[in-house]
């Protein structure tokens, strides 16, 4: 049976939507088929070669695959049916996922080449996946109700992301990395079935979609134009793309900090870092009702200044009970201070502009994010975690302070 879902005049519970609620199942069967596989997949290569170089070589060609499908997924998500994409993303990864065992059990000596041409591949629909499932949010539920959902999506996943990498190291060890990669691909197949009981209405074709078919990067250039010409998501853009330089590695320097200064143990380190997926659960739980009463600027500013007040307080922890209290914290104030803007795009951006949007964005947006995970990690272990805490939650607190002379401030629930 297949379901329609569209947007509606009248709000309606989202538990009441089936639609949303398979796309919801849908999106945490593919997170928790991301966390099989980030665990797996390096395991798999140790066990071949023994050279973690070579895992880390793999993973930097999948990342670079992603960032590539990144800049031409916004258009042909544009272009073309997004169920369809989205079922077929999920259809392509469970192939090549499942490929990896095959090879692994059938071949005498199994060679690890095939790995750089199908993990790529994977990571590249993966992407595509992303976009797609960004910009179709808006034709499952009311505009009204977008915050809210995105925050139903950020807490299951973040769930998800938390017991994934635990059951994927449970099936590795009872099957290996090879049987875990083969669940890996089971997860997606799961997820494209229950995206065939969503149906997206239709795209009536707009004078702008004609207008635009000039070329793929011209066409990519369609939405960082509308971006760099609106006047809330020009700065909140440049806005974002300095928090995510001071932010972005904040992970690793939190972990040394754990084992480095405060000598933790992996368990510990462990315990701290649920606490922040704690805190993503809870965040994105009170997202919706915080913006209905406070309005969009509020919201995302507060959560961007609070971001810094927890991360130069992390400068004076001494004890693993303290970080972990200002991890939730962090963890709680980046899902509002996300779901809020990514509920915004969505909101304000033209329908036959979303995948366009949505990929220059997360271009932009990422442009800095590895310098400044490079930096930040390279000053914590020169001079210090505690000196680096100062600095990035300072920076984010600047941030937070010059926002309120953009439109950012203005910017209402609407």
């Amino acid at each position: 049976m297949t379901v329609t879902t569209g947007v509606s005049a009248a709000p309606v519970s989202l538990w009441r939507n089936r639609g949303f609620n398979a796309f919801w199942s849908a999106q945490i069967l593919s997170v928790l088929g991301d966390s099989f596989s980030q665990l797996a997949v390096p395991l798999l290569v140790l066990d071949a070669t023994g050279s973690i170089a070579t895992a880390g070589l793999l993973t930097g060609v999948s990342g670079t695959a992603a960032v590539v499908a990144g800049l031409l997924a916004g258009v042909v998500v544009d272009r073309f049916d997004r169920r369809a994409l989205l079922i077929g993303a999920d259809v392509a990864r469970m192939l090549l996922f499942a490929a990896v065992p095959l090879v692994w059990w059938l071949a005498p000596a199994p060679p690890i080449w095939p790995l750089f041409v199908l993990l790529p591949l994977a990571a590249a629909a993966g992407m595509l996946f992303q976009v797609a499932a960004v910009s179709a949010m808006r034709g499952l539920v009311p505009g009204p109700e977008l915050t809210r959902a995105n925050g139903q999506l950020y807490a299951g996943t973040a769930l998800a992301s938390v017991g994934g990498p635990a059951l994927a190291g449970l099936v590795s060890g009872w099957l290996g990395p090879a049987g875990a990669i083969a669940v890996d691909a089971a997860s997606f197949g799961l997820s494209a079935a229950l995206l065939m009981l969503v149906r997206l209405p239709g795209r009536a074709a707009s004078s702008a979609d004609a207008g635009d078919r000039t070329g793929p990067l011209a066409e990519f250039l369609a939405g960082a134009r509308f971006l760099l010409r609106h006047p809330v998501l020009r700065p909140l853009t440049a806005l974002l793309t300095v928090f995510l330089l001071l932010t972005y590695g904040m992970d690793d320097v939190v972990i040394y900090h754990l084992k480095h200064g405060l000598g933790q143990s992996d368990g510990m380190v462990g315990l701290v870092l649920t606490a922040g997926a704690a805190g993503t659960v809870t965040g994105s739980l009170v997202v919706a009702p915080l913006r209905r009463r406070f309005g969009f600027g509020a919201c995302w500013i507060g959560a961007v200044a609070v971001t810094g007040v927890a991360v130069a307080a992390l400068a004076l922890t001494g004890r693993p009970v303290e970080v972990g209290a200002l991890m939730l914290v962090y963890f709680g104030c980046l899902s509002i201070g996300g779901i809020c803007s990514l509920s915004l795009r969505q909101e304000v951006t033209p329908e036959h502009l979303l995948g366009r949007v949505t990929a220059a964005f997360w271009t932009i947006h990422f442009s800095l994010g590895g310098v400044g995970a490079a930096v930040f990690t390279w000053l914590a272990q020169h001079h210090g975690a505690p000196l680096t805490f100062a600095l990035a939650g300072g920076g984010c607190l600047a941030v937070a302070l010059a926002a309120l002379f953009t439109a950012v401030r203005r910017a209402g629930p609407a």
